[in-house]
């Protein structure tokens, strides 16, 4: 992850948010869904890439705000 990421991933039965860098999650959540919003929320509001893990962390998903920002030129 590139500094100031958004790494959303399942630790102790929550569902967490945690900026590259720091040591403790940011933020807990219920459900991978709750979680998942507060940290795209993040990522938009601190302009940075957010990596949504899978339940047995690997990588599921990662987007990249803005938009214009991300590398891969494919539509989606």
């Amino acid at each position: 992850m590139a500094k100031g990421d958004i790494d959303t991933y399942q630790q102790d039965g929550q569902w967490k948010n945690r900026p590259e860098g720091n040591e403790r999650a940011s933020s807990r959540h219920d459900t991978k869904a709750e979680a998942v919003a507060a940290g795209r929320d993040l990522a938009a509001e601190r302009e940075t890439e957010h990596v949504i893990k899978k339940q047995d962390g690997t990588i599921g998903e990662k987007n990249t705000y803005p938009r214009s920002r991300d590398p891969r030129e494919i539509p989606g």
